[in-house]
C-alpha cells in the first residue's frame, strides 16, 4: 500500500424496470435498475475537504480513484491538498501482505507530516471493500493511539451501488455518534444539516440571528471537532435532499426533522425559514420584515429570467438527487415544463412538499437503466435535458441542450441571493443553443 497526493463509475447488473404505485402516493414511478452512469461516493471529498477546515481525507483505494480524485478537484502537483490516497497494491490484493498493518504504516507517517490534521477520515472505496477491509476496526485501533489529538473516522464511498452524493450522507452520518449530547432539559435548538459554501451558510445564519434564534449549529461544521450538540431538544432542517442516512443517525439520537420545501429559490427558501420560525416561535410580522428584503430581491431577479425559460420543456436523468426540488423551483418560479424528473433514490418522507407541487402529467422515474432513458430523451426532444458529463456530449451531439448535473453540487444554489444565480445555470445553455441556431 503506497501513498499518492491526490472517480469512476460503477455499474449495477441489468434488470427489468417496472412501474409501481406506493401505498403513500397515488402517483405512479418507474422503478428503473440497469446501466447507471455516475461519478462514485468519493467525489464527495471535494467540497467536504474544503467545507472541514480541520479535517484529512485519505482514501483506501487504487490508482483510478487517486487520479480521478486529483482530475476532480484540480489540484496542482506543488500543492497540499487535505486528502490523499493509499493506494492498494496487487500484493494487497492478493492478500500477500497485512492490510492492516500497511494501512497503519501509511496513517502514522500521514500524522507525522501533518500535524495540523485534527479529524482523519478513512474512506472505503470500490477495492478495499471487494477484499472485505475493514476500515471501521482500523479506524476504532487507530483513533485508540491517537486521540485526543487526533479523532479517526470512516465512512464508505464506494461507488458500487451509490450516487455520488451520498459520500456526504456517509461522511455525515459518520459525524453524529461523536456530536455532543445537548442535554434533555436544555432549550430547543436549530441545526441546519448539510455542506453549504460558507457565503450561503452565513446568510442563513444572519436571517436566524435577526428572527432571534441564535442557538444554530451546522453539520458538517467548519472545524470538524468543533461539532454541535444534538439531542431531544434539536430541531433540523436538511439543506440538501440527499441526507437521509445523516437524518436517520440524528433521529436515533432524538433530533426531529422540520419539514419544508428545500432551500431553492424564494418559495422554497421561504418556506425552509419559515418551518424553523413556526418551531421556535418567532413572530409573523418579524419573519416578514427579516425575510422581506431578500424575498423580493430574489422575485425581482427571477423575473427577468422567467421570460427566457417559460414554456421550455426540461428533462431530468438520474443523478445527484437533487432532481425533484429543482424541478418544482423551475416548474413553479419559472414557469418551465417537467417532461420527466429522474432520480437515483426517491425519498417519500423528505420529499413529500416537493411531490405534492407536480401534476399528473409529469413522469417520474426512480432508479438508473441509461438506454431506456436515453431512449426516452430522444422520443420526448426535451428543450434541455439535465444529465452527467458522460452523456451530455453524446447528446448534444444528436441537437439536444444539455446541462451538467454536477454543476449544479459544486455551485452556490441556496437561498435567496442565489436564487436568479441557479435560474441563469439553465439559461445559459438555452441561450448558447440559441446563439448557435444563428
Amino acid at each position: 500500500m503506497s501513498e499518492a497526493i491526490l472517480l469512476d463509475g460503477c455499474s449495477a447488473p441489468a434488470s427489468a424496470a417496472s412501474a409501481e404505485v406506493s401505498a403513500r402516493d397515488a402517483r405512479p414511478v418507474l422503478r428503473e435498475r440497469g446501466q447507471r452512469e455516475v461519478f462514485c461516493g468519493l467525489t464527495g471529498i471535494i467540497w467536504l475537504h474544503r467545507k472541514m477546515q480541520d479535517a484529512f481525507f485519505l482514501v483506501v483505494g487504487s490508482r483510478t480513484c487517486a487520479h480521478l480524485l486529483q482530475s476532480a478537484a484540480g489540484v496542482m502537483i506543488f500543492a497540499e491538498p487535505r486528502f490523499a490516497t493509499a493506494i492498494m497494491e496487487e500484493r494487497d490484493l492478493a492478500g500477500m501482505v497485512d492490510a492492516q498493518d500497511e494501512l497503519d504504516r501509511v496513517v502514522n507517517r500521514l500524522l507525522e507530516r501533518r500535524p495540523d490534521i485534527k479529524t482523519l477520515f478513512l474512506v472505503g472505496s470500490c477495492p478495499s471493500e471487494v477484499i472485505k477491509l475493514d476500515l471501521a476496526k482500523a479506524a476504532q485501533r487507530l483513533g485508540a493511539v491517537h486521540m485526543p489529538r487526533v479523532r479517526i473516522l470512516n465512512y464508505s464511498g464506494s461507488g458500487i451501488e451509490t450516487t455520488f452524493t451520498q459520500g456526504e450522507d456517509a461522511c455525515l452520518a459518520a459525524l453524529v455518534p461523536v456530536m455532543p449530547a445537548l442535554p434533555a432539559g436544555a432549550p430547543k435548538e436549530l441545526l441546519i444539516v448539510g455542506s453549504l459554501p460558507d457565503i450561503v451558510e452565513d446568510q442563513f445564519l444572519r436571517l436566524f440571528a435577526q428572527m432571534g434564534i441564535d442557538k444554530v449549529g451546522c453539520l458538517p461544521a467548519r472545524n470538524a471537532r468543533d461539532l454541535p450538540a444534538v439531542g431531544p431538544n434539536t430541531r433540523y432542517l436538511l439543506a440538501q435532499p440527499f441526507l437521509g442516512e445523516t437524518a436517520m443517525a440524528l433521529e436515533g439520537r432524538g433530533a426531529q426533522r422540520l419539514d419544508a420545501l428545500f432551500p431553492f429559490g424564494a418559495e422554497g427558501t421561504t418556506s425552509w425559514l419559515r418551518a424553523a420560525a413556526s418551531e421556535f416561535g418567532v413572530d409573523d410580522a418579524l419573519f416578514e420584515s427579516v425575510i422581506g428584503p431578500g424575498r423580493e430581491r430574489a422575485r425581482l431577479a427571477l423575473a427577468k429570467l422567467r421570460t427566457q425559460l417559460e414554456g421550455k420543456r426540461i428533462s431530468f436523468l438520474p443523478d445527484s438527487q437533487l432532481e425533484i426540488p429543482l424541478a418544482r423551483f423551475l416548474q413553479d418560479e419559472l414557469g418551465m415544463e417537467m417532461v420527466e424528473i429522474g432520480t437515483p433514490y426517491l425519498h417519500r418522507a423528505h420529499l413529500a412538499r416537493e411531490l405534492e407541487r407536480f401534476g399528473p402529467q409529469v413522469r417520474l422515474s426512480e432508479g438508473q437503466h441509461v438506454e431506456r432513458q436515453l431512449d426516452r430523451v430522444r422520443e420526448d426532444r426535451p428543450d434541455i435535458t439535465v444529465c452527467g458529463l458522460g452523456l451530455a456530449n453524446p447528446l448534444e451531439m444528436e441537437g439536444l441542450t444539455t446541462k451538467w448535473a454536477i454543476e449544479l453540487v459544486f455551485s452556490p444554489i441556496h437561498g435567496f441571493e442565489q436564487a436568479a444565480d441557479l435560474a441563469e445555470l439553465f439559461a445559459r445553455p438555452l441561450r448558447r443553443r440559441d446563439m448557435l441556431e444563428v
